[in-house]
């Protein structure tokens, strides 16, 4: 047998060894959420259940094969691996049979896990300051540790970085390429404070062609034209789709939250342009649309319906949803979900990559305040908003510089209570929990008080 055919097979029983441990894994979660439930461990509430959404459980397979695959190619010298910002052109990569890994996803797991404060503090006992985005300190710290959830990212061949989320990420992934030795394609995304310029759209299409070369290089082969233009088809199909995931949330009472729409955004970031990213989404509509028909409510009774500005944080959803739930208020819309369903006002048919390049180089976090307070307001007005949920987030200054003028606007020129939660999307160091519950108790009186 040769070693090519070896390595495929040997490859391949690996694949099929890992699914079926996270079959077991995901069915032994679930039993053990089953039996938490029958013994009376799950805790006491006096909300309404939730109904939960189904394809959850279809998003975590998909989601755990796409890691499986991932470590599978890690050792498969005919596969390739690049290490990818979540605002990167990841069409691009799986035109050329690279398998995406997001460094981003890895931090919000670690996030989610509670596992942050342990690798940030590795980072910063090497001398980074803790003033230095979470994501990046915890993925810098993971490396170093061996601390994953997930037993870590599989080794990169090359990155990829876009500077259309911040500019933390091109001195995060420079110490990523002097880590791992490979080398590093980077994507500079001009700010825009007003309408796209057409000569920025430009400069991104050149480096959106420069990139495909660049990968072509890297993997020995070169990017089939028709294979990146269908790939580049379905990621609009993907997008179109989750875009109307979360529209169907303007329908009252909302059948899912903002923060369903955090774990649900997994496969439009990782998987976009791929046909299992349209099935799932596909799926995921269906479902939520019969929620609609039913007249399934996130939040039984809802009252109040709020947006939600900033990353989300991750180890405090449940808190968060369960205390708005309190107060009867739904989070319908956030600018995080959205913003990965962006697409541009400039649209070419006979130039898929100009029209990416558009796309790719703003979105909400992109561009001016005026553009943000004008999509703040037309969030308000298409979900029947009655204010906004602020996250300060001291991780993320791209996102966060601006909020509290965003937030004199919408009061005093269109009459909408904000309340800002100062926190950080994976560090449980700048959170409090009394703290916040008492401003959010506070806030919605406000609120109460505005709508009776």
């Amino acid at each position: 047998m040769s070693s090519r055919i070896r390595t495929k097979v040997t490859g391949k029983l690996k694949e099929t060894v890992f699914v079926g441990l996270l079959r077991a894994s995901l069915a032994k979660n679930k039993l053990e959420q089953k039996l938490k439930k029958a013994i009376g461990r799950g805790g006491k509430t006096d909300l309404p259940k939730r109904i939960p959404i189904k394809a959850a459980g279809k998003m975590k397979m998909l989601m755990g094969r796409y890691y499986v695959k991932a470590r599978v190619a890690q050792d498969d010298p005919e596969k390739k691996i690049a290490w990818i910002t979540s605002g990167g052109p990841v069409e691009i990569l799986h035109a050329a049979g690279v398998t995406p890994i997001y460094p981003e996803n890895h931090a919000a797991m670690i996030g989610t896990m509670r596992m942050a404060d342990d690798t940030c503090g590795v980072a910063e006992n090497r001398g980074y300051s803790r003033d230095l985005c979470s994501y990046a300190r915890s993925d810098l710290g993971s490396i170093w540790s061996g601390k994953s959830p997930i037993g870590g990212s599989p080794r990169p061949d090359f990155l990829v970085c876009c500077n259309n989320i911040c500019g933390t990420v091109i001195k995060w992934y420079q110490q990523l390429q002097r880590i791992f030795d490979v080398p590093l394609i980077v994507i500079d995304a001009p700010f825009q404070y007003g309408e796209d310029r057409p000569e920025a759209i430009d400069y991104v299409k050149a480096q959106l062609q420069n990139m495909m070369d660049q990968v072509g290089q890297i993997t020995g082969k070169k990017i089939e034209w028709d294979t990146f233009e269908a790939t580049a088809r379905r990621s609009e199909e993907a997008i179109k789709l989750w875009r109307s995931v979360q529209d169907l949330l303007a329908h009252q009472p909302a059948p899912m939250n903002s923060f369903d729409t955090f774990i649900h955004l997994a496969p439009i970031v990782t998987l976009r342009g791929t046909p299992e990213c349209i099935d799932y989404y596909k799926m995921l509509y269906s479902e939520i649309e019969e929620r609609v028909r039913k007249g399934v409510a996130v939040v039984p009774g809802e009252k109040y319906r709020l947006g939600w500005d900033n990353l989300a944080i991750w180890y405090k959803i449940q808190f968060l949803a369960k205390k708005f739930g309190e107060h009867k208020a739904a989070l319908v819309v956030s600018t995080y979900a959205a913003s990965f369903g962006y697409q541009a006002p400039y649209r070419d048919e006979n130039d898929i990559l100009r029209s990416m390049a558009a796309s790719y180089i703003a979105g909400y976090i992109n561009h001016g305040l005026d553009y943000r307070e004008k999509e703040l307001l037309e969030m308000a007005r298409k979900f029947h908003l009655n204010g906004f949920v602020m996250h300060s987030n001291r991780s993320c200054r791209a996102y966060s510089l601006g909020q509290y003028e965003l937030a004199k606007r919408l009061e005093q020129k269109h009459g909408l209570p904000t309340l800002m939660i100062e926190g950080d999307q994976s560090d449980t160091r700048a959170w409090s929990d009394e703290q916040v519950a008492t401003r959010i108790d506070a806030f919605m009186e406000i609120i109460t008080s505005r709508t009776t």
